[in-house]
């Protein structure tokens, strides 16, 4: 049985202010949370059951998974990667797991993922990697696609780099050696490796984007945008009485003012000329 984890634990730090107000899996992207783009990429995997975690804001994340069939693993305290993985065992049931940051936005083909890592039953896990000259991104792979260098430790000859994109294959295998706290690469992987295990890449040119930092939820929404072949989008329920080329507006929202290539939140107001920013309902200016 195929099931998936979706990591929405952590507390959205780089991307403050913005979690100060919404969970980071909450904050809208295009026309829905972000963790709504992550689940529908998941669900395509053909997944018996989807499990994310929560820790920061914990109720908003909550509701919306309650209402997506999704189930919720709470953490009292932050467990890390690993520990997350773990402590929702019981919600996972047994078998391999697709693991699938809550911040990380990508078109990856999640089953391609499943059945190449089938394909290599003595691999602890399959991690998606982007391709990259030798020695580049946080990833070597040799000739054969095994993972030989991770963060900065060396296992074997490197044949080519990537990058890892936060999307990867938890094998049953590496599943019953989890820490109950921990990360999945630095106490699990990278420990694997320095035992003489293997662990493989799958090389995709599938989009990403990490939404960890305002600039770059910025990008997110200019690639939803993009993508859809738009130069703007404004929710049927908002108010539109000002130009908003490059920008998403969400429901409910007010643009009494020109926002270019800027996210207006739902239900918040645009009073005064902004570009490139983020409009929430709790901005009393634009912010610069």
């Amino acid at each position: 049985m195929r099931a998936a984890m979706i990591l929405c634990a952590g507390l959205g730090t780089r991307l403050r202010p913005l979690t100060d107000e919404r969970a980071k899996p909450m904050v809208p992207v295009g026309d829905a949370p972000a963790v709504a783009h992550v689940a529908g990429r998941v669900r395509l995997a053909a997944v018996s059951r989807i499990v994310l975690n929560v820790f920061h804001r914990p109720e908003e994340v909550q509701a919306w998974a309650e209402g997506e069939g999704i189930a919720v693993s709470h953490e009292r305290e932050l467990l890390g990667t690993a520990g997350g993985v773990e402590g929702a065992a019981k919600l996972l049931g047994d078998g391999d797991v697709l693991v699938w940051n809550g911040d990380i936005l990508s078109d990856l083909d999640a089953r391609a993922l499943f059945e190449a890592h089938a394909r290599r039953r003595d691999v602890g896990a399959t991690l998606a990697v982007r391709p990259l000259p030798a020695g580049a991104g946080n990833v070597g792979l040799a000739a054969d696609g095994t993972v030989v260098r991770l963060r900065k430790e060396s296992f074997g000859v490197e044949a080519r780099g990537g990058e890892f994109l936060g999307i990867h294959v938890l094998g049953e295998r590496l599943r019953a050696r989890l820490p109950s706290r921990g990360c999945l690469v630095g106490d699990v992987y990278l420990p694997s490796l320095r035992r003489g295990e293997a662990l493989c890449a799958y090389e995709t040119a599938a989009s990403f984007v990490d939404v960890g930092t305002v600039a770059q939820y910025l990008a997110a929404n200019a690639a939803w945008l993009a993508t859809r072949g738009l130069r703007s989008w404004a929710h049927p329920t908002a108010a539109i009485h000002a130009p908003i080329e490059g920008s998403v507006v969400g429901e409910g929202a007010v643009v009494e003012a020109p926002a270019l290539a800027s996210v207006v939140w739902p239900h918040a107001k645009v009073v005064a000329a902004c570009e490139g920013v983020v409009i929430t309902p709790l901005s009393v200016t634009p912010p610069r």
